[in-house]
């Protein structure tokens, strides 16, 4: 049997029932009342908690030691600062996709409607829904995998397998936590936030008052070539301050649950990157101004030895504690952001339809959501090193380039309402994006650049054969 497909309508004013929406659902299953979507009930603080939640995860406590190996001496600061200037210009571009598009499952319609939603959009939207399928999983079980790795700081006799069983279980735990409307979450993310800033901000302050200008000294005048070469040094330390960054677009996954998008997303987006950097610089600067660099390089828990060192063995395990925290609260937020994807696919008719499950009662994403929980817990059981590399270069070479791209296309073809969020100097912050990703897309390893080609290429082929025999773009009849 054929489905129809009913568009919601379009509006134009910021209120919550009158946002404009790409999202279509099955006739079958749209009552003809608003509850046929998430309702709005996300504000600005449950959007920058969801963001601040989702960068300060595990990233930065595990990836200082990789830094270093890749990039010794002061340059290794300038890769951070680097990559903080690369993500506040690529949020401008979410910042403004977002406000433009205020749709939950974000990138998905930022380009189908850019690139048009029954032409060339059909085949984006679809790879990128085709990247999400691979990368969500494989996001959120990093995640967990650094809880179960500082986990083990804490219990030196959990072995790798009990390492892998404890991931497996934090991911099935989020899962259960987000059963649930998304007001109770955002209450949850933001005493989550709360805690974990507080937390960095004392791991900062200690490291700050036990500062040791010879040991600092003896690392600015670290020297010598990088295993790689400079460039390709700065590169890799780019590529990793850019991961531990990532999360500043959360709350555009959330779009049609947050209040007052327009205005909220860009808020949120822009005010969450500089927090994040200020903190990440401030824990670069106080380890390395505590922990000699050859140290800091060769740590399994550098934050633990870190704390470990001023503190004694209580000190270290506090540290443990609050970046258990930190982890959990980051895989949680990124579970919550991704399983919006597949649901909005769906609603759109361009993915399973029982993925466009709704709770009855609490209006959110249900099959979506147990899909995405599922399949985090079996990523838990791969090595994620090279996994996480590879697509981060799958996001940056479609994903990230297409949204630049994006933006031009909306600018050209796209009515706006006057309060829709419209980035400064424009076009100077596209360009800069473009100019750093292809940067880090240049200096990764072949096998990374690699992977990323044929995840393209099998997600194109795909969905070419699904549209050829579905008789959908580009084989449709006339």
């Amino acid at each position: 049997m054929m489905n129809v497909w009913r568009p919601r309508s379009r509006a134009t004013s910021d209120h919550p029932e009158a946002l404009p929406t790409s999202i279509a659902v099955p006739e079958s299953e749209a009552p003809h009342d608003p509850s046929a979507a998430p309702p709005r009930v996300m504000g600005f603080w449950g959007g920058l908690s969801a963001n601040v939640l989702n960068m300060i995860g595990v990233g930065p406590f595990i990836t200082i030691p990789l830094a270093l190996s890749a990039l010794a001496g002061p340059m290794v600061l300038i890769g951070w600062l680097a990559g903080a200037l690369l993500c506040m210009c690529d949020g401008m571009v979410w910042a403004e996709l977002g406000s433009t598009i205020p749709e939950s499952g974000g990138p998905y319609h930022y380009l189908r409607t850019a690139y048009g939603s029954e032409r060339l959009g059909r085949l984006f939207g679809f790879l990128y829904l085709w990247q999400t399928v691979l990368t969500a999983p494989l996001s959120i079980g990093s995640a967990a995998v650094g809880f179960a790795q500082y986990l083990a700081f804490l219990i030196p006799s959990l072995g790798h397998q009990g390492q892998i069983l404890a991931a497996i279980a934090l991911c099935l735990v989020n899962t259960a936590l987000l059963y649930r409307r998304v007001d109770s979450v955002q209450r949850l993310s933001l005493l989550v936030t709360a805690v974990v800033i507080g937390a960095c901000v004392w791991i900062v302050l200690s490291g700050l008052m036990h500062f040791d200008t010879h040991v600092f000294a003896h690392f600015m005048h670290a020297g010598g070539d990088p295993k790689h070469g400079f460039w390709l040094g700065l590169g890799a330390v780019s590529l990793i301050a850019v991961y531990d960054y990532g999360g500043y677009n959360n709350v555009c996954m959330l779009g049609g649950e947050i209040k007052r998008p327009r205005r909220t997303i860009p808020l949120a987006v822009l005010t969450s990157i500089p927090i994040v950097a200020l903190l990440y610089m401030g824990l670069n600067l106080s380890v390395l101004g505590v922990l000699p660099w050859q140290q800091a390089a060769q740590s399994k828990a550098v934050v633990a030895d870190f704390m470990q060192s001023i503190y004694g063995r209580t000190g270290g395990m506090t540290a443990v504690l609050l970046i258990l925290l930190a982890s959990w609260g980051s895989a949680l937020v990124v579970l919550l952001g991704y399983s919006r994807v597949p649901f909005a696919a769906a609603a759109s008719g361009q993915f399973f339809r029982v993925f466009a499950r709704l709770h009855p009662r609490g209006r959110f994403p249900t099959v979506s959501l147990l899909f995405t929980g599922a399949a985090s817990a079996l990523a838990c059981m791969l090595s994620l090193d090279d996994l996480i590399a590879s697509l981060m270069v799958i996001q940056i070479m479609f994903q990230y380039m297409a949204q630049c791209l994006a933006i031009v296309l909306l600018r050209r073809h796209e009515r706006r309402d006057a309060d829709t969020f419209r980035m400064p100097l424009y076009p100077l912050p596209i360009l800069i994006s473009v100019i750093g990703w292809l940067y880090i897309v240049c200096t990764s390893p072949w096998r990374h650049i690699l992977a990323g080609v044929a995840a393209i290429v099998g997600g194109t082929l795909i969905y070419m054969i699904d549209a050829w025999r579905r008789k959908t773009w580009p084989f449709q009849r006339p």
